[in-house]
Formats: structure tokens, C-alpha cells, sequence
């Protein structure tokens, strides 16, 4: 690997083709952020992450500081981020969807000093912050000087490096509360490395890419793999402030993208649309996960690039990642590729035995060579237990369910964890209860996921109302347990059903039965037992 920071690979490749065109902010995303639209060069770029640079080193921001970045998908978030990575500050992507209980977690547990954000957000942050009892700086994007660090940088000194800390991105657990994946400047540089050396149908060609997408930056797709490839190989990032289906075309064929990233939500709403020259474009490939089978084919029949399916998570990033890139690929079948020689897989049986061709099983994988964790994530902030047990055994333990077939290619199958999945947002049912159960009116809470033909699935909670509550159970009260998650939780983690019932599914020590949950999530559905408030769940920023 060739340099020792994302910043160093930035800095590189802007020192090759300064004059080039680095970022993209293209017409519907100037609009909906009220930013100017136009085209950044390299050097361009470079400009403004050093006048950032020398701002924060200027402050006192140093080796082994956390920065939180609260800006959505705008140039600002790869200036600052780029800025605080050549001084070694990790920064924490904050979901801007975020609500106050959400902030406050986030703020106490990555205990963060400063957080950039939006300017409508900082009284949000700093009532988190109180929540939270930490005593955090804000300031926006463009406030110069930057405020102070209240301490000094803890690994002032040491040289900052491949292993630094480069940012602290939040997963969405299947238990309990988010948790925050420590990755370094490798694991970010070896996405990049290894998005540029890909092969078969999705060749990058050094220098030349558009890369188009409109997944968050708080998310590793896109900080990860569409950004770094764009930093190590060059090319042209096309960021969009998130997924239009109306323009997503127009805006691909004005900014002249060659690859886009999408995921499975994505090609059923562009279908969905009446035909309109799908072919007048230079996309020469697509990225990404969860297409539907039924849609794969005549998605690309209908808009002539191939849709490339791969599997990754964000603790494994690049190390791990799967991709169907060589024929065949398998089209209409949840197949993403076989496995490289970089990593190793087992598929295992609840037993841990390794499961036969044919059979699902659970996909453990793990790096070839001496260091199985080389490139992982490093583990998760403040629960070295929980890392523990996703390394058992020496093999990363992805809750995956897969299929190997006899010629090696693998086939997603589901999700051994309670995870619900909506537009590509992992959601624990168990923060969401958490948030429900604070409801005077509710005594217990459950969340399941109902089946959704756009979204994947949607969020259903079965309440049980307090005994005592002197609430009817009926469609106002569901609207104000929704409203009451709305102010607590993102808007896409809220109920889009709720239903009241009796009682819930539980074991003999309390626990929720997750899979008679499930079966009466779908009956209550099927048969109308159940308050439909998908229309309240609205983007909130």
C-alpha cells in the first residue's frame, strides 16, 4: 500500500491531475442543500481541505482527537473529513436523520469534542449533549477559527499512520444499542485498492471514472468504497444529496457517470417509471446489493448496464468484500460472486459445522494469511466482549445466511439476525422498543418486520397498552406513539404500523419470541389488525 493516510492518497492524486474534476455537486442536490452548483477540480479541492487543515491544527486538534461531522452529503463533509485525517482526527459521521436520543448515545459513548454541523442542528446537538452530560463544541462548515480541543491530543507526537484511527462509523446492532466500528487509515486505503482493481465487468479505468451515488456519506458504501476508489485511482466523484427516482437518470447523464451505486430499493422505483431514452447514458456499470431476483434482468435489459452484486459489511470493508464482477454472474438469483484469494469463508450450520454445497449456512470470513482481522475493522468502540464473539474461533461472524453452489458462487439467502432492513437501513428492533416503551401509554413493545414491495421492509410495532393508560386503542393513540418515536429516533426507525395487542409472544424468561412475533406481524397485516402511519414517516431535516 502505498501511502499511510487517505489524505496522502488525496494528496497524490491531486498532485497528478490537479486541473481534472474531483467533486460534482450536480443541479437537484445544489437545490435541496441551497449550495452553488458546479464542479470542483483537484486542485480546487486541495485548496480548501489545507485552509481546513491549518484552521484545526491552528485550534489544537490533533493525533487520536474525535470530530463528529453532522452534514449530510455536501462537499463539506469530504473537506473536513480530508482536513482532520492529515492531522490523524477521527471523525464520527452523525446521520443527520438522527433525533435526541439517537445524538445522545452517539455523543456519550464516541465521546466526540467537537461536532461540524449543520447550522439548524446545533441546539438539537447541544440538548443531546446535556443529555448526554458531556460538554461538546459545535460550530458549522464554515465557521473559522475552529474552537478549541478541551484537552490535548491524545497521541500528540506519534506519527500518524496506516493503523490511525480514521473514523468511528456507527452499525445499526441486532441487540441493543449502535455500535461503533473503529476503522483506520488501511482498512479506508484498501477499499479504494481494491475497487480499482477490480476486473471482468467492472474494470475501473484509472483517471477517467464518474462515479455517481446517492448513498450517505455516514455509511461505509459510499465513504468507503465510491469515495476512496476516487481518492486512490482518480477519477470524478458525483455525490447526490440522496436517491431521486424522477431526475436519477438526467442527473447520470449530465454529469456524464460511467459507474453508479445503488441498492436494492433503487432499480424497482427507476422500473416502476415510464420508459423515457433509459439508454441515452455512459454508465458502464453498476455497484451494490439486494436488487430483487424478479428485477435484475429486465433492469438491465431495459437500461443496458449490468447491475454488479457483492456483499460486504462494515466490519469487514474491503477485506472481506464479494463481488459477482466476472460472467457468470448469475442474473436473477442473489448471487455475489465467488470467493478471492484475499479471504477465506466457511459456511457453518447452528452448530458451527461447516455446511455442504447447497445448503445454507452462516458466512464466517476471515483474511488469507497471517493476520485474519488484516484490513477488518479494528473492533467496536468500548465493548471488546461483542468483538470477541464476532471473532469466535478465529473466523468474523457475519449473521449471513449463504448458499455455495458446486462451482464456488454464493447465493444471499437472509438474515440469521434480528435486523429489519428498510431502503437499505439496517434498523434494531430493540433500540426502537427502547424509544417505544418510553410511551406512558405503552407497557411493552415489540418490533417486527412487515413485508414492503418498494422498501424491503417496514417497521411494525405490536404495543401493549398500560393497563392504566384511560387511552382508547385506536388510531389517534397510534399516531402519537409514531410521533413520540419520530422525536426520538431517524423518521425511517418509527413504526409505519402499529397494532394493539393483548399480549406478546414471550419465553419463559421474558424474552421476545422473535420468530411467533414475526408470524403474527404478518397476520395482523394480512388481516387489517393493524394502524397503517407510513404517511407520517417523513424526512425531517
Amino acid at each position: 500500500m502505498d501511502h499511510s493516510s487517505i489524505h496522502d492518497a488525496f494528496a497524490a492524486t491531486a498532485d497528478r491531475t490537479p486541473g481534472r474534476d474531483f467533486l460534482v455537486t450536480e443541479a437537484v442536490t445544489a437545490q435541496a442543500y441551497g449550495i452553488p452548483e458546479g464542479t470542483a477540480t483537484w486542485r480546487q479541492a486541495r485548496e480548501q481541505v489545507e485552509r481546513l487543515r491549518r484552521a484545526y491544527a491552528e485550534a489544537g486538534w490533533g493525533h487520536g482527537h474525535r470530530v463528529g461531522l453532522l452534514l449530510e452529503n455536501r462537499p463539506a463533509f469530504l473537506y473536513h473529513w480530508l482536513a482532520l485525517n492529515a492531522l490523524g482526527v477521527s471523525v464520527v459521521p452523525v446521520n443527520a436523520e438522527m433525533r435526541l436520543a439517537e445524538l445522545s448515545y452517539l455523543i456519550g459513548h464516541s465521546e466526540v469534542g467537537l461536532i461540524v454541523s449543520l447550522p439548524q442542528r446545533l441546539d438539537d446537538l447541544r440538548e443531546a449533549a446535556r443529555e448526554a452530560g458531556r460538554s461538546v463544541r459545535t460550530m458549522t462548515a464554515d465557521d473559522l477559527p475552529v474552537p478549541p480541543p478541551a484537552s490535548p491530543a491524545p497521541l500528540a507526537g506519534m506519527p500518524v499512520g496506516s493503523g490511525t484511527e480514521c473514523a468511528l462509523l456507527y452499525t445499526s446492532g441486532t441487540t441493543g444499542r449502535p455500535k461503533g466500528c473503529m476503522l483506520d487509515n488501511a482498512y479506508f486505503l484498501r477499499a479504494g485498492q481494491w475497487y480499482s482493481e477490480l476486473g471482468g465487468v467492472c474494470a475501473y479505468r484509472r483517471d477517467q471514472e464518474r462515479v455517481m451515488t446517492p448513498l450517505p456519506l455516514n455509511h461505509v458504501n459510499a465513504m468507503a468504497f465510491s469515495t476512496m476508489v476516487v481518492l486512490v485511482a482518480g477519477g470524478c466523484l458525483i455525490q447526490l444529496d440522496r436517491f431521486h427516482p424522477k431526475s436519477w437518470l438526467e442527473s447520470a447523464r449530465v454529469c456524464g457517470a460511467t459507474i453508479v451505486h445503488y441498492l436494492g430499493v433503487m432499480p424497482a422505483m427507476l422500473l416502476s417509471a415510464p420508459p423515457a431514452a433509459d439508454r441515452d447514458h455512459r454508465i458502464r456499470w453498476g455497484f451494490g446489493a439486494g436488487v430483487d431476483k424478479k428485477n435484475h434482468a429486465p433492469f438491465e435489459e431495459r437500461f443496458g448496464f449490468p447491475l454488479v452484486e457483492a456483499w460486504a459489511m462494515t466490519e469487514t470493508g474491503a477485506a472481506a468484500c464479494i463481488m459477482a464482477d466476472k460472467e457468470p454472474r448469475h442474473v436473477g438469483t442473489s448471487c455475489f460472486g465467488r470467493c478471492e484469494d484475499f479471504v477465506q469463508i466457511r459456511l457453518v450450520d447452528d452448530a458451527g459445522s461447516d455446511v455442504p454445497d447447497g445448503t445454507p449456512g452462516e458466512l464466517l470470513v476471515r483474511s488469507s494469511g497471517g493476520d485474519p482481522r488484516r484490513y477488518f475493522f479494528r473492533g467496536y468502540l468500548k465493548d471488546e466482549a461483542a468483538t470477541d464473539a464476532a471473532w469466535a474461533d478465529g473466523w468474523f461472524h457475519t449473521g449471513d445466511v449463504v448458499c455455495r453452489d458446486g462451482e464456488g458462487s454464493l447465493y444471499f439467502v437472509d438474515r440469521k439476525k434480528n435486523v429489519i432492513r428498510r431502503s437499505g437501513e439496517n434498523i434494531a428492533a430493540v433500540e426502537v422498543e427502547s424509544v417505544l416503551n418510553r410511551h406512558p401509554a405503552v407497557r411493552l413493545s415489540a418490533v417486527a418486520a412487515a413485508p414492503d414491495e418498494v422498501r424491503g421492509d417496514e417497521v411494525m410495532a405490536c404495543i401493549v397498552l398500560n393497563e392504566n393508560a384511560g387511552v382508547a386503542a385506536d388510531e389517534s393513540l397510534a399516531q402519537s406513539i409514531v410521533r413520540h418515536a419520530l422525536a426520538q429516533l431517524a423518521y425511517y426507525k418509527a413504526p409505519g404500523y402499529v397494532a394493539f395487542v393483548d399480549a406478546l409472544p414471550l419465553t419463559t424468561s421474558q424474552k421476545i419470541q422473535r420468530g411467533a412475533l414475526k408470524q403474527l406481524a404478518l397476520s395482523l397485516l394480512s388481516e387489517g389488525g393493524c394502524f397503517d402511519t407510513r404517511s407520517m414517516k417523513r424526512r425531517q431535516v
